[in-house]
């Protein structure tokens, strides 16, 4: 089973502006994101892991992790892919850094509701608004 990490999108109000930001910030298929130590983990979040977003107390998108950059500076990348898949939201709290996160607690992909209609075609604003309200 894949480790996951979850991470506060800082300064994101809502899914639309962490969308923004990775694709403003990545470079070709994927974006790095700086922290300052390797997870001890880091192993088992190479198997398939994500980053999940968490944006105004809930998770909301996640971006598969392809790997782990030492910098020049001492610090370490988390490689991600280019790419904010929207999930079910789920209450979390917010926190400094990043945290573990296992796989029996991510919530599922958006478009991966089997009742209903597909939802992962929405705007992002939309869907935001969504969640903000507890529709989604």
């Amino acid at each position: 089973m894949p480790l996951h990490l979850s991470r506060v999108a800082f300064g994101a109000a809502a899914f639309a502006d962490l969308v923004n930001r990775i694709e403003a910030n990545r470079t070709g298929d994927a974006v790095r994101l700086t922290t300052r130590y390797l997870p001890k983990r880091h192993a088992e979040i190479l198997e398939g892991g994500s980053l999940y977003w968490i944006i105004k107390h809930q998770l909301v998108g996640r971006a598969r992790v392809l790997g782990f950059e030492d910098t020049p500076e001492g610090r370490v990348n988390i490689v991600l892919e280019a790419k904010v898949i929207p999930v079910n939201p789920m209450p979390r709290r917010a926190h400094q850094g990043w945290r573990y996160l296992e796989d029996k607690d991510v919530p599922s992909d958006l478009g991966s509701v089997s009742e209903g209609e597909d939802v992962s075609d929405l705007p992002p604003t939309l869907l935001s608004e969504l969640a903000d309200l507890s529709l989604i």
